[in-house]
């Protein structure tokens, strides 16, 4: 079977880089966000769920790491920025941006795969390097991720920078946003995983070798974007 390049060496020391950078900022955010653990979903007096509960602050060891979790974040906060720059740098430069940024089929070929996946549709649509729903995806969690670092910049100095922290609201909504931004990484986290497995070994090979293996049928009948 054919083995055909899929990934760039940049794109894989971006994407393996990105993920330990996530993790540990999520981790020691917990460990801030435990000083204060205000939000919740529910209404009134009554909770559906609280973010976190005080068995996994316990579990996670987060308690009493506030000092320890603030040093952490604001270091991996710059190591997290500059790999998020150069990334969308390379993607301007090299023209990758043309497979990762949505175009006009995106959103219908993203609930044509939505529906495959949930075995409600037999056809695939034509698929690229990326399919609709994974360039929303990957176009969204770059936008998160610059939204995240506003965010997280106007909660750190919100005196110095007081114009942006007023900008989004005030210091409790920038706090707020910063959340449910982490929420939507957390998101995304586990979606990705689950769609890395339901598209098995090769597609997981491809993010480390770089090279996926291809169906001689596929070789033959480029899709659309490609032979466009």
């Amino acid at each position: 079977m054919p083995a055909e390049e899929k990934h760039s060496l940049a794109i894989r020391w971006f994407h393996w880089l990105n993920f330990p950078l996530l993790f540990i900022m999520i981790w020691s955010g917990m460990l801030i966000y435990w000083a204060n653990d205000v939000y919740r979903l529910g209404w009134g007096e009554t909770t559906l769920i609280h973010f976190f509960p005080d068995w996994l602050n316990v579990r996670l060891n987060l308690p009493q790491r506030l000092a320890e979790g603030m040093s952490i974040h604001f270091v991996f906060m710059w190591l997290f920025a500059v790999n998020g720059l150069v990334y969308v740098m390379y993607l301007a430069i090299s023209g990758e941006w043309r497979h990762v940024v949505p175009g006009r089929h995106s959103i219908r070929d993203a609930v044509l795969v939505t529906l495959h996946d949930l075995h409600l549709r037999k056809e695939l649509p034509p698929q690229g390097k990326y399919n609709g729903g994974q360039k929303i995806a990957y176009t969204s969690i770059v936008l998160i991720g610059i939204g995240s670092l506003i965010t997280g910049a106007a909660i750190y100095k919100p005196a110095q920078l007081s114009w942006l922290t007023k900008m989004l609201g005030g210091y409790p909504m920038a706090r707020w946003e910063h959340f449910w931004l982490m929420m939507a990484v957390l998101g995304f986290f586990a979606v990705h995983i689950v769609q890395v497995l339901r598209a098995g070994w090769d597609n997981f090979r491809s993010m480390v070798a770089g090279y996926s293996l291809v169906a001689p049928e596929k070789s033959a009948n480029p899709p659309r974007e490609e032979r466009a």
